[in-house]
């Protein structure tokens, strides 16, 4: 059993101190937050021990999840490893890629494991899709959501469409070539609305848009493949994939894709904590989550070239 602590006790920290309670192979022997009465309030919820500091709550743990705002990752991050702990860091990574690369080499310091909350990995629609995914043509995904007002120290970028580049670049198993972008500011100070398009060397062009401003919520990723199509709805967790077989009539079939049961921070932080013991590729690799927030952060200089191009008009 692995003791497990949580330091950021805002809505995702609270969300990993109750999958760490519940999951068998974890003690969560405490939390942590800025804001004291927070911190005890969460730690009273799921049977926990408020710590007073990071020192405290460090000291305790062989690992622990962070879920603070991101522009204190680094530094969050380089202090657990420092204390000896393996982390686990929710996306994005850091608030520059700069920062992900100091992050990794204090892992490399410490001999300790670093991994990346990109959660939609684990989301069992995409895990019973990436088999069927080869050589995809053309990648679309749409995530939309409702404004809240949390997370506004990031764009939607950082905060939304992270996820779909993470998944992209994970399926597709390569970086972009050439991205072009394009982002809006709506209700908030930093971009609200952004589309952005990532093109391989092999020809395959992936469609990526997100919103924090949106009436409804979505979140569904379409591979348009030589002789397949699938859909994925990544929040019913369901899916679809239509398939050309020239030897049937009519020639194409359609079917559900086969999805199994289970909550993604759930599968995301079991295979962190097995990945501590040798056991599988646990969660996003703190490389992986270097390279997703790379193409993040070059969406983002598309954008600022396109805002160039309007403000020169």
């Amino acid at each position: 059993m692995v003791r497990v602590g949580v330091w950021g006790a805002g809505v995702w920290g609270e969300k990993h101190a109750r999958v760490y309670q519940a999951l068998p192979g974890a003690e969560l022997v405490g939390v942590y937050d800025r804001d004291p009465a927070r911190g005890a309030e969460v730690a009273a919820r799921h049977g926990t021990t408020v710590c007073t500091d990071p020192q405290d709550l460090l000291a305790r743990c062989e690992a622990v999840s962070i879920a603070v705002p991101t522009v204190d990752h680094r530094a969050a991050t380089e202090q657990a490893l420092a204390a000896g702990c393996h982390v686990l860091v929710e996306k994005p990574m850091a608030a520059s890629v700069a920062e992900a690369d100091e992050m990794l080499r204090a892992a490399q310091r410490a001999r300790r494991i670093l991994q990346v909350g990109q959660v939609e990995r684990f989301n069992p629609a995409l895990l019973a899709a990436r088999p069927l995914v080869r050589g995809p043509k053309f990648i679309e995904a749409h995530r939309l959501a409702a404004f809240q007002p949390r997370s506004l120290d990031i764009d939607v970028v950082l905060d939304l469409m992270i996820h779909d580049i993470d998944a992209v670049l994970h399926l597709t198993g390569r970086p972009p070539g050439a991205i072009s972008a394009v982002g809006v500011a709506v209700l908030s100070s930093t971009v609200d609305i952004a589309n952005a398009r990532l093109e391989f060397e092999d020809g395959c062009v992936a469609n990526l848009t997100a919103s924090r401003v949106s009436q409804e919520r979505l979140r569904r990723i379409r591979f348009f493949q030589a002789d397949s199509y699938l859909s994925v709805d990544l929040f019913a967790r369901s899916g679809e994939v239509l398939r050309l077989d020239r030897a049937s009539l009519p020639p194409i079939r359609r079917g559900a894709l086969a999805v199994e049961e289970g909550e993604p921070l759930t599968l995301e932080l079991d295979a962190f904590l097995r990945s501590l013991a040798g056991e599988g590729e646990g969660a996003a690799s703190g490389t992986a989550g270097r390279d997703a927030l790379r193409v993040a952060e070059e969406v983002r200089t598309a954008m600022e070239r396109r805002a160039l191009q309007w403000a020169a008009g």
